[in-house]
């Protein structure tokens, strides 16, 4: 259970403080609600690319990372399709410093040409080394839009195309920024060794005259329901062949959602898991194979992953999986396999929170996603889990017309 408190500033900034004195340390975490899904279809990759240009330094403190590292903290950020998350650890005495690092990068962040360059060379490197030179690197960005044809999670966070970046302009890059990074659609959670008084005086005196701007409001197209299976083929020089299945789901705060979590923890967590025991251990047709779920506020997916043992077609290993998920969807679980993915699940959702770091994201997660709240109901949502819910998910989510697949062949 995470306790906080919380208020408002004039400029339409969200402060929730959670107070933990074990520790001498502090978080100073902000949320802005700008992903990748927010992006112009033609200028993607923007959300990713502020992640980096956020540490470029602000037109009043040329560098970010020196202040930070100088009061013995530590700063980073990530980007997702739903939210741009940056934070900063830091000893709770040198508190301040966060503050005033954050509120001016909010106020005025210094993008001039040379930063942009310099964050657009890394950006590009980065899509290279993760995305192109790597084996099987190019997964994610086919199954996204293989899945989705009218959402916005078609694209990766690094973008939908890499010259969008290459060719992103100035006036571009300003406009992204004047438009989300603002007050009214920040979370900022302050957590660790400090007092509620303490940062409600803080965030008045560094964020408060900041202009509010506007609040992110989507109205994002909703991606229809799947009435027929997709599927592609992919030849790249890879050692083995892999099979990838994509299954729509519920949204990460959505009803549903907890009973495709566990039903895919059942299918593919560890080996353990059914088809690993299935096709790892009994069949050997894999050498591993996993799922996993995207956790995306809007409908997001299940996502297999299998990589194929020499010898083996990609048509014999899907007609495996098929059969495994069919027959899921005819048995359901069993009572041993809930009470073990509820076990798993709750450790995992207990040791996150030993971390005051974990425990600062997770509530701005919350809140930016519409309920501070919803950062205290994943235990009891998780332990109201059903055999009779996940088997209701399995038939839903398994359904072969809600399946997108890519068979991705070796040319070795």
């Amino acid at each position: 259970m995470i306790k906080y408190s919380g208020f408002r500033l004039k400029n339409g900034l969200q402060v929730y403080v959670h107070e933990d004195h074990a520790t001498p340390m502090a978080v100073v975490n902000l949320t802005y609600n700008v992903g990748s899904k927010d992006e112009n279809e033609d200028l993607t990759g923007f959300a990713h690319l502020f992640e980096h240009l956020m540490f470029g330094g602000s037109v009043n403190i040329p560098s970010f990372d020196g202040p930070v590292q100088e009061v013995g903290g530590e700063c980073n950020a990530f980007t997702s399709s739903d939210i741009t998350n940056y934070y900063i650890t830091l000893p709770s005495s040198n508190l301040e410093t966060a503050f005033w690092l954050e509120s001016d990068r909010m106020f005025g962040l210094d993008i001039n040409s040379k930063t942009l360059e310099t964050q657009r060379k890394v950006v590009i490197e980065e899509y290279k080394q993760r995305y192109i030179n790597q084996p099987y690197g190019d997964i994610w960005l086919k199954t996204l839009p293989l899945a989705y044809r009218n959402h916005p999670y078609r694209w990766a966070t690094i973008g939908r195309d890499i010259a969008h970046i290459e060719e992103a302009s100035l006036a571009d890059v300003q406009a992204f920024y004047d438009r989300y990074y603002c007050p009214a659609n920040a979370t900022l959670v302050v957590a660790g060794d400090v007092q509620a008084g303490q940062v409600m005086e803080l965030a008045e005196k560094w964020f408060g005259d900041i202009e509010a701007g506007t609040p992110n409001h989507r109205n994002l197209p909703a991606e229809p329901r799947m009435t027929g299976s997709r599927f592609e083929t992919i030849e790249a020089d890879v050692p083995l062949n892999a099979l990838i299945k994509a299954y729509h789901m519920p949204g990460r705060f959505q009803e549903g959602f907890f009973e495709a979590d566990l039903l895919t923890d059942i299918l593919g967590r560890g080996k353990s898991s059914r088809l690993y025991q299935t096709l790892v251990k009994e069949t050997g047709l894999m050498n591993r194979v996993n799922a996993h779920i995207t956790s995306t506020l809007d409908p997001g997916l299940v996502i297999l992953k299998g990589f194929l043992n020499p010898g083996v077609s990609l048509a014999e290993a899907d007609a495996a999986v098929e059969a495994l998920f069919s027959a899921f969807v005819s048995e359901g679980p069993s009572g041993e396999e809930i009470i073990r993915v509820k076990n798993q699940s709750e450790a995992t959702l207990e040791f996150s929170e030993v971390e005051i770091l974990n425990r600062a994201m997770n509530l701005g997660y919350a809140a930016t996603a519409g309920n501070p709240e919803w950062v205290n109901d994943d235990v009891k949502k998780m332990q109201n889990v059903t055999e009779t819910g996940i088997r209701n998910a399995a038939t839903e989510i398994l359904r072969a017309d809600n399946c997108s697949t890519i068979h991705y062949l070796s040319k070795a």
